[in-house]
């Protein structure tokens, strides 16, 4: 469904996909464990199905200094976006967050995730996108991170916010691939986009709602 839609826009783009079960918007609490970092910037990579709607909606949070849409997972060789389509690659479409730990946490990063973006409890696919290259994951970038990751994991699994087991895994940071151009900021570019009206647009206006003291005034750009 996106790569149809996409293919209006970008030539290089491919149109495969399955449906599948939109993401609930879920109001998760603040991580219980989310000690301060001392530092004005840190970098968190995450993924949750399609990078357009994760970048979209984490260029409006507070504290956030950059945004870029990517792959993670696999090897250079493959980390193109008509490589990607049929899961075999490795990566999953992710992204590059900059932001500034006195003013966002890591921890708050993760519960904007799980709250408007993605689905901790499908495996493999997000919204109207199915495969490996679509699944949410968190890629901590040290050891302070994956204690925060594993202790929200621990602490949403059971606080029944779910009707299924959470699956989404931690997984050990490789390296991050910027993608093509014509990928970064495609939310604030292409608002009208179908795709992004039908599945992504939603998600920043639940954030807004949500989460109104996080939202920026403007987008990173």
């Amino acid at each position: 469904m996106r790569r149809a839609f996409a293919a209006l826009l970008a030539a290089p783009l491919l149109a495969q996909c399955a449906p599948a079960q939109a993401e609930n918007v879920v109001k998760l609490p603040a991580a219980a464990y989310d000690p301060a970092v001392n530092a004005k910037r840190a970098t968190a990579v995450l993924a949750g199905g399609c990078f357009w709607g994760v970048e979209g909606v984490f260029s409006n949070v507070k504290g956030v200094i950059s945004v870029e849409a990517g792959y993670h997972g696999g090897s250079a060789a493959t980390a193109k976006y008509e490589l990607t389509h049929d899961g075999s690659s490795g990566h999953a479409e992710a992204v590059r967050i900059v932001y500034d730990p006195t003013k966002v946490s890591y921890g708050t990063l993760l519960r904007v995730l799980f709250s408007v973006v993605a689905d901790p409890t499908l495996k493999n696919r997000q919204g109207p996108d199915a495969g490996s290259q679509y699944r949410a994951a968190i890629v901590p970038m040290d050891a302070a991170q994956r204690q925060v990751a594993t202790a929200y994991l621990a602490q949403i699994g059971k606080g029944g916010y779910y009707t299924k087991r959470l699956v989404v895994p931690i997984e050990a940071y490789k390296r991050f691939y910027p993608a093509e151009s014509y990928h970064q900021n495609f939310m604030r570019l292409h608002p009208a986009n179908p795709y992004i009206v039908r599945w992504d647009a939603p998600k920043l206006a639940a954030l807004k709602r949500l989460f109104p003291g996080l939202v920026r005034q403007t987008p990173v750009p």
